[in-house]
Formats: C-alpha cells, sequence, structure tokens
C-alpha cells in the first residue's frame, strides 16, 4: 500500500490541520484514490468539522489503496509550527504503516514523524437541515465580528430577513451589531425564505472562524429559527464546512 502527497506550500496543510484542530485533537483522515476526506465532532457534540481535500488539489498525490490515518491532530500542530514559507511538504507513511512521515524541504531539508493511531467511533452521518437563511459573506467580515461581538457578550445572535443580514450581540456590560443590507461590500448574496434568528455560543465560533478564516476569503453562512448553522468556508482543492448547534437559553 502507497500513501503519499505532496504540497508545493506547506502552510496550506498547516492551515487546514488548524481549521481541525479548533474542534477536536484527535481524529481520522480517510484516504483514496479521491483525496482526503474527515469528518468529526467536538467531545460535546456541539459542532462538527467535513473536510474534503480533492487529490488534485495536491502537486502530487498517490493513494493505491484506501487508507485511515488516524492522528494526533494538536502534535501535528505542533509539529507544523516549525514549517517555514517557501517550504513544500510531503506526506507519507513508512514501510510499516505505523508512522506518518512529513519532510519539509526549502533552503534544506528537515524529515518528522509522528505515530499514527488506532482510533474507532461511531461513524457520523452528514447533517440534514432544512435552512432558510443564506448570507455569503467575507470571511474578514466575519472574523472580525466574531471578534467584535465576543467584547461585550458569550453568544452571537444571527437575522435575516429579505433586505439585510445582521450579527449582534449583548450583555451586561453593552451591545454590538452589525447590519449587512444588500449594498454593503461585504455582503457578497443573500438568501432568504423566511426571517431566520438564531443564536450561537461564540465559545466554539471564535476558533473555528479565527481557523477557516485563514484558508478562505469567503463563507458562506446558513442558518433558520432555532436550528444549527453552517459554515461553507469556500476551498478551491475541496471544502471545510462547520455545524454548529444553536445556544438556547
Amino acid at each position: 500500500m502507497t500513501f503519499r502527497v505532496k504540497l508545493a506550500e506547506a502552510s496550506d496543510w498547516r492551515k487546514i490541520i488548524n481549521a481541525v484542530s479548533a474542534l477536536v485533537d484527535e481524529a481520522v483522515f480517510n484516504a483514496d484514490v479521491e483525496g482526503l476526506k474527515l469528518r468529526a465532532m467536538d467531545p460535546s457534540h456541539v459542532a462538527m468539522v467535513d473536510l474534503e481535500w480533492k487529490a488534485s488539489g495536491f502537486e502530487e498525490y498517490t493513494c493505491d489503496k484506501a487508507v485511515n490515518l488516524g492522528l494526533n491532530i494538536r502534535e501535528m500542530v505542533r509539529l507544523l509550527r516549525r514549517t517555514v514559507s517557501g517550504e513544500s511538504l510531503e506526506l507519507g507513511l513508512d514501510e510499516s504503516g505505523a508512522k506518518l512521515v512529513m519532510k519539509l524541504t526549502g533552503k534544506y531539508a528537515r524529515t518528522f514523524s509522528m505515530a499514527t493511531l488506532d482510533l474507532t467511533g461511531e461513524e457520523i452521518p452528514t447533517v440534514k437541515v432544512s435552512f432558510t437563511a443564506k448570507a455569503r459573506v467575507t470571511a474578514d467580515c466575519l472574523a472580525r465580528t466574531v471578534e467584535d461581538a465576543g467584547t461585550v457578550s458569550e453568544n452571537i445572535r444571527f437575522e435575516a430577513t429579505g433586505e439585510k443580514f445582521t450579527m449582534a450581540a449583548s450583555g451586561d456590560m453593552g451591545s454590538f451589531a452589525v447590519d449587512l443590507d444588500k449594498s454593503a461590500e461585504a455582503l457578497l448574496a443573500l438568501e432568504v425564505k423566511e426571517a431566520s434568528k438564531a443564536t450561537y455560543s461564540l465559545s466554539f465560533l471564535s476558533q473555528i472562524v479565527k481557523a477557516g478564516s485563514a484558508s478562505s476569503e469567503t463563507v458562506t453562512v446558513e442558518f433558520a429559527n432555532n436550528m444549527p448553522l453552517k459554515l461553507d468556508f469556500e476551498l478551491v482543492q475541496g471544502k471545510l464546512e462547520y455545524f454548529i448547534a444553536p445556544y438556547i437559553e
């Protein structure tokens, strides 16, 4: 069995691993001829990440047999902090299949290895929700809004009508709101089937948006009244989606 991938920019892989680390410490990547896939939930089952990276998104991709790669995500994040700008990255399994070998090549080559994990768990089904509001915004706008909301509250409220998309927060010390109507530069598209409103915890959303916005310039926000939130960070290489359960007072 041969598994080997190469990326011209190691930072691309670092951003994706950071996106996964926003929710979980350990996870399984499913690799086959089509590419890499991962679906994982945080331990409290409040949030989920759904990631796909197509084989065509790599500079080189070889996987002649489906394989599950159980990884310590925190350890991978620690190793990837050693990457520098301009380095390429190669990932592959050693002959025993028990270790993932990571080679970084820039002005010179460096090789790290880490043990793979035998992880088992329940299969996570596809989330099926009938969303009634859909807003496509710049990732920078969402990231700044989430940070601003955190100055006054532990939660953020999303509201949408046919005319505007609102993100707001309030607490004992004050309140905050961003109104994006269709003339707003940061609002790229808005589709609303019915007026919708839902609240979400910033404890999860802050980490998710920070990690996701590092990989994408645009994000599609979907929600419905007191239903889960879907964030779709647009990737050329595949998809990076998150689902977060609503905060119910």
